[in-house]
């Protein structure tokens, strides 16, 4: 009951387990002075779980200041966070109050901490191990008392490997994780989130509110949403204002959806910085697909040489039935394959006896269970990398905390 009181405050539409999961560890955490990090792609409403965090808190009177870091020149991020001296710079005409000096007491928010240069996340890893700064153009130090929630969209353990991202303050930061699921991982959740978006408008703009017939229900909610809650919000907008009909199809819902057809294929393509765990179980699904049906058709194969071995016929309705002639479109064969000898005529089989065949070998069944292999490919990247966990759940592609989960739900012990 306290998540839906939550979702009812802070205008949270969806019922999804992984977005109940998220606001849930975000109410846990308020109470206490912990670093919180959140994490999940552009678009997905990161941005309400610091103020979650803020107004559960025993700060929730104190100050709360959020800090876009991607937008702030990198010439003056130092003087925006940690204030500064009259004439420390040029144009520094009189002393200021940083970020941090005014949000003494309460909460700051670092939206795009991954945006940060070098020099401030120094800064910044002292703050959090200290609670101490200093101006720019100044030497006296200063305390401060301050709760710091961070979010980023990249994948920051990516940008420490390239090295634009300290590994200390990474760790420093990501006390408490919370991830934000992609709006594709919540399709029970985009109805209702686009209803709300085309009521809200309807009032905005007064006009009757827009709906979806059926098809285009299913094509929206199919849709890959890259640019996730923002991007549904931005779509019904646009819909509300421009269509004359109130009742959307399939059809004209599409014309605001160009790349709605790519969208469904699937790709090995990953985007550099960009966390993507479905990617890699979907590629792993395709592989594992295409090798099954290489071994069925390898499997026919033999019953086709099986046949000509010992009767030297293939049956029309064995080549009516067979996958491997309906893949080449085959759908008529001569019964005869091999001609009869002369009558008269000596021949030497080269087979006696089809029981003389025999395997070498014992063929095993291979599992194709996705479960087994995900935790063969996990041992192997961790064997590869000598435990190093970091650099095997960089290899694997997916996260470094996805990475933890599954080492402890498949109990592998290296």
């Amino acid at each position: 009951m306290e998540v839906q009181s939550i979702k009812q405050r802070f205008g949270i539409i969806g019922n999804s387990p992984a977005l109940n999961r998220a606001i849930d560890i975000a109410r846990q955490v308020a109470p206490t002075d912990l670093s919180v990090l959140i994490t999940g792609e552009s678009g997905t409403g990161k941005e309400v779980f610091p103020q979650i965090i803020h107004g559960y808190s025993a700060r929730k009177h104190g100050a709360y200041i959020a800090v876009n870091c991607g937008a702030i020149p990198e010439g003056t991020i130092d003087s925006e966070l940690f204030g500064h001296e009259k004439g420390a710079f040029t144009g520094a005409t009189d002393s200021r109050k940083g970020y941090f000096e005014v949000a003494d007491g309460g909460t700051i928010f670092l939206d795009e901490v991954g945006e940060l240069p070098l020099s401030t996340q120094v800064r910044l890893l002292r703050v959090l191990e200290t609670g101490e700064f200093i101006r720019v153009g100044s030497s006296k130090v200063q305390k401060t008392n301050v709760r710091v929630v961070a979010a980023t969209n990249v994948n920051l353990v990516d940008a420490i490997a390239e090295n634009k991202f300290r590994e200390d303050l990474y760790y420093r930061l990501n006390t408490v994780p919370i991830f934000i699921p992609p709006l594709r991982e919540r399709q029970e959740d985009i109805p209702l989130l686009f209803r709300k978006f085309a009521t809200d408008f309807a009032e905005k703009y007064r006009m009757p509110a827009i709906a979806l017939d059926d098809e285009a229900r299913k094509v929206l909610i199919s849709y890959y949403w890259p640019g996730n809650v923002r991007q549904l919000k931005n779509v019904t907008e646009q819909i509300s204002i421009i269509e004359q009909k109130r009742v959307i199809d399939s059809e004209t819902l599409l014309r605001y959806l160009p790349d709605y057809n790519a969208s469904r294929l699937p790709t090995l393509y990953h985007k550099k910085g960009v966390v993507d765990e479905q990617t890699f179980a979907t590629e792993r699904e395709i592989l594992y697909k295409i090798l099954y049906d290489m071994r069925s058709d390898m499997n026919e194969l033999k019953k086709l040489v099986f046949d000509l071995m010992r009767n030297g016929v293939v049956s029309p309705e064995h080549v009516r039935s067979s996958p491997v002639f309906q893949d080449l479109g085959v759908t008529h064969v001569d019964p005869i394959i091999s001609s009869a000898p002369a009558r008269g005529t000596e021949t030497k089989s080269f087979v006696k006896d089809l029981n003389d065949i025999q395997d070498t070998e014992e063929i095993q069944e291979e599992t194709l269970s996705l479960e087994e292999k995900e935790k063969e490919l996990i041992v192997k990247a961790l064997e590869k990398h000598n435990g190093r966990r970091k650099w095997a759940a960089m290899e694997l592609g997916i996260s470094e905390r996805t990475l933890y989960r599954k080492i402890k739900e498949y109990n592998i012990n290296l």
